[in-house]
């Protein structure tokens, strides 16, 4: 191991032998920024929700767009994009041993065309963004294999959601939050093969259930007591959720429910010598999160059906992969890339490419190899050249805002970004202020604008949706934030068919905020992607205090639970946190 101090937030850092071995193997010196800037500065270069209204600047028809409008490069539609009447090699030009790599990486970067959308095989999906095999979604982002998906986020091989984040095989679910194999099931958190059921944290295998936290292979339970079928539906009835007013009482009620019991220190399915969060069927997976089917990958969030890898995020499929964000399947050695339309090989900081190998520096190439900055070389000329851009990216650095100084082996500077810091999902993660973000160099953008015309206030809103007509699809509805906050609120927003109705179906009111706003509400129920070494609170059996009294006694007696262990639950945080063992003691 080596302690190394971050260049940029100038904090320490480890750096473990497994990670060593990792950059000996795929030739890269070690990293100069510490794990968390590593991955801020990956989604410094991912827009997914911030959307523009814009024209093809090939056909000039309307578009939505995740450049901004003052965008240096051309913008097109998925269409021209993808036609053959432009040839991204024309934008090809020859390296100049005089310019910092990364300047003229930039230069390059702001010529060549991008797509307007991420989306690989999507239908009828036009304001969606990062989507892979989807059909019919609606203002979602970082989708694949799903169909009919509204105001949500990472949802793969699901359908029929609504305002969901981090959801797996799934159907007919609202406002539920890491779940997988649900159906029916709202207002949730941390929830697997649940089944019209509302209000639930940490519970797996529950029927008909109803606030209630930790529960496994129950039914007909209603605030964590067990009823009879006649009951749960006599006591069920009194709760009408339809009324905002009890739907927020209600949502009060579960943020302090989940308080009252045991916390699991991670969420680890079929691991095996595995760090983080919300992990499934991993062997080797350090410090990762929200991922699945991963082996030997470490520092990884978002990703799976990935293999030897290190520091990537939000990649379906792929092997011996660095530094790197939001790309296609099938792609191998790749370093410093993002945006891999698929089926990419062997290559290095290059983006928006497909079908090609043994790129450096290229944008927006299809079925080529052997390409520096999108010019063609021959193999032998491509081979003699690469080694030497790399020394010269050593010997002549691009040194950036505050301090920043970026050689061979640093992913694309942050100062490049073409997206404003607070569009990213950076912003998600590491919310900065717009005085915080200028003041580490990072770019900012003012919201525009909105001429809109709101024809309900929010407190013109009616409490209950019984009372909602089909007209209400006709107003444009006020944001309760009013385009106040920092979670790039829209200020206003209208309802879609199909949400109004699956509203009137599961007796759930109008909501007040906007999708973005609800959307980073939601994010609140999500632990960080950071790990610490804390203790199990677990207390003896006969503790006079204990914040929450076991129900049987554990294997260690009438002492405090020895246990330690590192997880995503600060220390100054409120939940209970258990070890393995004294979680499945009193859950399962």
């Amino acid at each position: 191991m080596e302690n190394r101090v971050c260049q940029n937030c100038k904090q320490d850092f480890m750096i473990q032998p497994e990670d060593f071995a990792f950059y000996e193997r795929v030739s890269v010196p070690p990293p100069t920024f510490c794990p968390d800037c590593r991955l801020e500065r990956r989604y410094a270069w991912r827009n997914e929700r911030a959307l523009y209204k814009a024209k093809c600047d090939k056909c000039m028809k309307d578009i939505f767009s995740a450049y901004v409008p003052e965008k240096k490069f051309p913008v097109y539609c998925h269409e021209c994009w993808y036609s053959d009447s432009w040839d991204p090699m024309s934008y090809g030009k020859d390296f100049d041993f005089s310019k910092p790599f990364f300047a003229q990486l930039g230069e390059l970067l702001n010529t060549v065309p991008k797509i307007n959308l991420f989306q690989l095989n999507a239908q009828n999906s036009p304001y969606s963004n990062i989507v892979m095999d989807a059909k019919n979604a609606y203002l979602s982002y970082s989708l694949t294999e799903s169909e009919n998906i509204f105001y949500s986020k990472n949802i793969d091989a699901s359908r029929d959601l609504f305002d969901c984040l981090s959801i797996k095989s799934s159907e007919g679910c609202l406002e539920t939050t890491l779940g997988n194999k649900n159906y029916n099931t709202v207002y949730s958190v941390l929830v697997q093969s649940c089944l019209n059921s509302s209000f639930l944290y940490d519970c797996t295998n529950t029927t008909d259930c109803f606030m209630s936290s930790n529960l496994r292979n129950m039914q007909y339970v209603f605030r964590n007591k067990q009823y009879t079928k006649e009951e749960y539906a006599r006591v069920l009835a009194d709760i009408d959720t339809g009324s905002y007013e009890v739907l927020t009482s209600l949502l009060q009620e579960f943020r302090e429910m989940r308080l009252r019991y045991p916390h699991k220190y991670a969420e680890l399915t079929k691991t095996v010598n595995s760090t983080g969060d919300y992990l499934g069927v991993t062997r080797d997976a350090y410090r990762c999160f929200e991922a699945y089917d991963l082996e030997n990958v470490r520092y990884t969030g978002r990703s799976f059906s990935m293999k030897d890898s290190m520091d990537v995020n939000n990649i379906p499929k792929g092997e011996l992969i660095y530094e790197y964000v939001s790309g296609g399947r099938n792609d191998h050695g790749l370093k410093f890339c993002m945006g891999s339309l698929g089926n990419l090989r062997d290559s290095e900081y290059s983006a928006w490419c497909s079908s090609s190998s043994n790129l450096f520096g290229c944008f927006g190439l299809k079925s080529k190899n052997y390409c520096i900055f999108n010019q063609q070389y021959s193999e032998e000329e491509y081979r003699i050249l690469i080694p030497k851009i790399k020394q010269h990216m050593n010997e002549m650095p691009y040194l950036g805002r505050g301090g920043r100084v970026y050689q061979y082996g640093e992913f694309f500077p942050i100062e490049l970004s073409p997206f404003p810091y607070n569009d990213t999902v950076a912003q998600e993660y590491f919310a900065l202020s717009k005085e915080d973000a200028e003041t580490k160099g990072y770019s900012w953008r003012e919201p525009d604008t909105r001429n809109v015309v709101i024809n309900l206030k929010t407190e013109e809103l009616l409490d209950h949706i019984k009372d909602y007509r089909e007209d209400v699809l006709t107003k444009t509805i006020e944001c309760l934030h009013e385009g106040t906050c920092r979670e790039q609120c829209t200020g206003a927003f209208r309802l879609v068919p199909q949400e109004l109705a699956l509203y009137k179906k599961l007796n759930l009111p109008v909501p007040r905020l906007c999708p973005n706003c609800r959307h980073y509400a939601r994010l609140k129920w999500r632990n960080p992607w950071k790990l610490w070494k804390k203790r199990c609170t677990c207390q003896q059996l006969g503790s006079q205090a204990p914040k929450y009294r076991n129900t049987v006694r554990h294997f260690h007696g009438n002492e405090p639970c020895p246990n330690e262990f590192e997880t995503s639950y600060a220390p100054e945080r409120q939940e209970i946190v258990y070890c393995e063992t004294c979680y499945q003691s009193e859950v399962v």
